[in-house]
C-alpha cells in the first residue's frame, strides 16, 4: 500500500533508489539483492492486480528507468446505475442488514455514496427511509415478485389484510414501487378493484404474489412521489389530534363508535350528529368517510376534507379542480 500511495503521488517517475530510500518497508532489506527481490515481486503483485505501473524516465540525463502509476486509468470511472439497480442495491441492504452482513453492506452504500451513487434517489422503483427492519424479514419472497413485476411492467394479485382482525381479500395492483417506512414494507399502486391508488403492507400479503397481464402494460405516471403517497397511507397524526365529521342519523356505526364526543347536528335537512374521533391514520379515515358517501361529511381538518373530496370525485369519475 504504502509503494501505491507513493506512486500515485508522483507526477513523476521514481527511481528504484528513491523508492528504496523513501518508502516505508524498502529500507528493511539487509542487500541489494534482497531488496531487488522484494521490489520485483511487489511490482509483479502490481501489474496481476491491474493496476498500471508505467516504466520511464525523469529526464534525458537518468540512466535507469523510474515508476509511476497512471492515475488517470488507475481511478475508477463515475458509476453511473439505472433506477432499477439502485433499487436492487437498497433491497439488498435492507434484506441483508443482520450481524452478519451489515457491515459489508453498509461499507458497499458508502463506496457508492462516494462514487456519487444516490441509492435513495426518488426516481428509483423503491424508497428506503430509516428505522428499524423488524417486519421486513419474511417478506423477501413477495418483495422479489413485486419488484420483477414492476421492472416487467406487469400487474399482480394477491390476498392482503388490512389488519389482524379482517380477513383477507383479493386485490389486484398495477404496482408502481416499493416503499420502506418505519420499517416495514409497502407496495403501491393503482388499485383496478377500488380504481384508485393504494398502499398495501407486504407482510399482510398471504400465500403467492401472482403476476398477471402482459409485460409493458403498467406504467408508473409521471409525477408520483411514491414517499409521499405512504406517509400520506400510514403516517400517524401526532397523538391527540381530531377530527370533526357529521354523520347522518342512524348512519355510519362504525364512525360512531370511534366517537370521543357526540352533539346534535342538522345539514342539508338532514337530522344526524357531529361526532369528533381521534384522527390516527389520516388516509384510513379519509377512506373510511367517503365510504359512506352522504351519511358522512368531514368537517375539519381542511386536510382530512380535502382528501375526502378527491375520494369522491374518483369514485364518482370527476376530475378534481381546485
Amino acid at each position: 500500500m504504502n509503494l501505491v500511495i507513493a506512486l500515485l503521488s508522483t507526477r513523476s517517475y521514481l527511481s528504484a533508489e528513491q523508492i528504496r530510500a523513501n518508502v516505508t518497508g524498502y529500507q528493511d532489506p539487509p542487500t541489494d539483492e534482497a531488496f531487488s527481490r522484494m521490489f520485483e515481486r511487489d511490482k509483479n503483485e502490481l501489474r496481476d492486480l491491474g493496476i498500471p505501473l508505467e516504466t520511464g524516465r525523469a529526464s534525458m540525463m537518468d540512466v535507469n528507468d523510474g515508476y509511476r502509476i497512471n492515475r488517470t486509468a488507475y481511478e475508477l470511472p463515475p458509476v453511473e446505475l439505472t433506477g432499477d439497480e439502485r433499487a436492487v442495491v437498497a433491497i439488498a441492504t435492507q434484506l441483508w442488514e443482520s450481524q452478519e452482513m451489515v457491515t459489508a453492506t453498509q461499507s458497499a452504500l458508502l463506496k457508492l455514496r462516494a462514487a456519487g451513487v444516490d441509492v435513495d434517489a426518488p426516481d428509483a422503483g423503491v424508497a428506503i427511509t430509516t428505522g428499524t427492519t423488524q417486519g421486513l424479514r419474511g417478506s423477501e419472497e413477495a418483495l422479489g415478485i413485486l419488484l420483477s413485476a414492476i421492472d416487467s411492467g406487469r400487474a399482480v394479485q394477491f390476498a392482503h389484510r388490512p389488519n389482524r382482525s379482517s380477513p383477507y381479500v383479493d386485490r389486484t395492483l398495477e404496482p408502481w414501487g416499493v416503499v420502506t417506512y418505519r420499517g416495514r414494507w409497502y407496495v403501491v399502486g393503482h388499485d383496478r378493484d377500488r380504481n384508485d391508488a393504494r398502499t398495501f403492507r407486504v407482510s399482510r400479503i398471504a400465500g403467492e404474489v401472482r403476476t398477471v397481464g402482459p409485460d409493458h402494460a403498467v406504467t408508473r405516471p409521471d409525477g408520483v412521489n411514491l414517499r409521499d403517497i405512504v406517509h400520506r397511507a400510514v403516517a400517524e397524526w401526532p397523538a391527540g389530534e381530531q377530527a370533526r365529521i357529521w354523520v347522518a342519523e342512524g348512519r355510519a356505526t362504525a364512525l360512531r363508535r370511534q366517537a370521543v364526543s357526540t352533539s346534535p347536528s342538522a345539514r342539508g335537512g338532514r337530522d344526524g350528529d357531529e361526532i369528533v374521533v381521534d384522527i390516527g391514520m389520516v388516509d384510513r379515515l379519509a377512506r373510511e368517510i367517503a365510504g359512506y358517501g352522504a351519511d358522512a361529511v368531514a368537517l375539519e381538518p381542511k386536510s382530512l376534507r380535502d382528501n375526502v373530496i378527491g375520494r369522491l370525485r374518483a369514485q364518482a369519475g370527476e376530475s378534481v379542480q381546485s
